[in-house]
């Protein structure tokens, strides 16, 4: 039996897309990936939000109070992002549940099928 669903557009549409449980890890580990790498963004964004002045004159410090605010920007932004990331992941892994575990039920029931006589 395939591990392959398809799902067709609805009538008078084009499109739709395939969807193969085998290559859900392979999708599941590049945003992963992704995770890890906004985490070490993250850790670069707390250094962007926290600058501290270099000097006690005017200049460095109108350059934090212009560097701290869009730094805390990125590191907010970089927030919703591994929350995007991370509520993604967590589709992708409870699709691959349900598909396994629907592919282990009908794989069940045909063994049962085959086993009643006829």
């Amino acid at each position: 039996m395939a591990n392959e669903v398809n799902m067709s557009a609805p009538a008078g549409g084009s499109g739709g897309f395939t969807f193969d449980a085998g290559k859900i890890d392979g999708v599941i580990k590049k945003w992963q990936d992704l995770q890890a790498d906004l985490k070490r963004d993250y850790d670069d964004a707390n250094l962007m939000a926290n600058v501290k002045a270099p000097g006690k004159e005017f200049a460095s410090s109108d350059w934090v109070k212009l560097a701290n605010p869009s730094g805390k920007a990125f590191l907010e932004q970089n927030k919703k992002m591994q929350e995007y990331v991370k509520n993604y992941i967590d589709a992708l892994t409870a699709a691959k549940q349900k598909i396994t575990t629907k592919e282990s039920d009908t794989q069940a029931d045909l063994s049962k099928t085959g086993n009643q006589a006829t």
